[in-house]
């Protein structure tokens, strides 16, 4: 029983075969990518972050520059320059994390409600031996165990659901990979 179930609920009897809630966990993977996307895109100036990405790349390309040429002064100058883009560096670390800050504790509210409502955390879809190299499953079994390697449990279906959903959002909005 999960304290998310009188919203699990009637989403679940929404779903064609309730008692394996495939679009269900599709539809709440949705919902997750489509919140995160929409905060990543208000939050994170994608423009100044490229614009100081390039820049530290440029910083580091003069570092190595320097550290061949053995010259001290060129050394240092870059060196100087290094630590004055030090607080901008900290400035995009904090553009960036900010978006998982937000998210990160109703994404794992919902995980576990997910986790305690039984239809959905006893949910697998059978997948064809074909299917199974595709999905690289060999590597979701590494990480997830399960019985039957054939088999996609919740948890592996809602990560696929919401990288493939991610990916086509950040396109629909125009969104350049961080």
């Amino acid at each position: 029983m999960s304290f998310l179930d009188s919203v699990l609920g009637p989403l679940i009897a929404l779903d064609p075969t309730p008692d394996n809630p495939i679009l269900t966990v599709l539809f709440i993977a949705g919902l997750i990518a489509l919140f995160i996307t929409v905060l990543q895109k208000l939050l994170i100036d994608y423009d100044k972050m490229e614009e100081m990405q390039a820049e530290m790349k440029e910083i580091q390309s003069e570092l190595r520059e320097a550290q061949k040429s053995g010259d001290p002064k060129a050394l240092a100058k870059v060196q100087k320059k290094q630590m004055d883009f030090m607080p901008k560096q900290k400035d995009l670390m904090v553009m960036q994390f900010k978006p998982t800050l937000i998210t990160m504790i109703p994404i794992l509210v919902i995980y576990y409600g997910m986790v305690g409502n039984y239809a959905i955390s006893h949910m697998q879809i059978h997948i064809a031996s074909s299917q199974f190299y595709l999905l690289l499953m060999p590597i979701w079994n590494i990480i997830w165990t399960q019985t039957d390697p054939l088999t996609i449990n919740f948890f592996g279906w809602y990560i696929l659901c919401s990288f493939a959903i991610s990916f086509a959002l950040r396109r629909l909005m125009g969104m350049k990979t961080i």
